[in-house]
């Protein structure tokens, strides 16, 4: 099964990082987090990825060129022009790295890549800018069984602000960012028929616009519930707390070995 990740936005609310580089390339603990989330991923069995790139997409088609030459030790030898590489841990990742424009919509992004899809093989699609514990492989099963077209993650958002419990007039206790009020939202993580790319017209197509509403109105977008950890990166303030829970050892979506 391939997994397609949306890479190509300005990532323009990240400005501090995404000036000089590609939010997926944004670092947590030192590794971009498109990464992380082919770390996900992989650890469930997925490991053909298929990378939707536009702004400074040429980026990422270095990193993964390079990827192997970063986390290894070498030996060049000039005279018979050879480069031998010693240890490091290489990820068994088969990655396909797609220019789908500069300007295109997330709908339009996942059109352009139509033909690297397998006709009939349900794939996988996400955003390469948040992370969570979900578990893939029990999101694809639901997926197989339910017949839709479209299986979407629906997570509770996570609070930004603490909070604070009140009996009378006193303040008994705080709870620090509480989760949403109930309220289930897109977290990205689908699991999708290729067919749902011939709902998608042009590159202006917004994904969680046209499409995505068509295949709720039409009773072929079933939820997948996921109440476990979910974060997105659209801000310094929310990555610099994912660097936080990285440097403390505990990372909830760090499933991986």
């Amino acid at each position: 099964m391939k997994v397609v990740i949306l890479a190509g936005g300005l990532g323009s609310r990240l400005a501090e990082e995404t000036s000089v580089r590609p939010k997926p390339l944004v670092e947590i603990g030192g590794m971009p987090i498109l990464w992380h989330i082919m770390n996900i991923y992989a650890h469930h069995g997925l490991n053909d990825f298929i990378i939707c790139a536009g702004y400074k997409g040429y980026m990422i088609k270095e990193y993964f060129v390079n990827l192997v030459l970063h986390h290894s030790d070498i030996t060049v030898d000039l005279a018979a022009n050879s480069i031998d590489y010693h240890g490091g841990k290489r990820p068994n990742w088969r990655v396909t790295v797609v220019d789908t424009g500069m300007h295109s919509m997330t709908g339009g992004r996942l059109g352009r890549i139509r033909d690297h899809l397998t006709p009939g093989e349900p794939f996988c699609m996400t955003y390469g800018d948040g992370v969570g514990d979900i578990d893939i492989a029990a999101e694809v099963a639901f997926h197989r069984d339910h017949g839709l077209k479209a299986t979407m993650c629906a997570v509770t958002p996570p609070g930004r602000y603490g909070a604070t419990n009140i009996e009378g007039q006193f303040i008994t206790s705080f709870v620090e960012k509480p989760r949403g009020d109930g309220q289930r939202i897109n977290g990205g993580f689908f699991v999708l028929d290729p067919s749902v790319v011939d709902l998608i017209p042009s590159d202006d197509t917004i994904w969680e616009a046209g499409p995505l509403e068509w295949l709720a109105a039409n009773n072929q977008l079933a939820a997948f519930k996921h109440d476990g950890f979910w974060q997105p990166m659209d801000t310094l303030r929310e990555r610099t707390h994912l660097e936080e829970l990285w440097n403390s050892g505990k990372a909830p979506w760090k499933l991986w070995a």
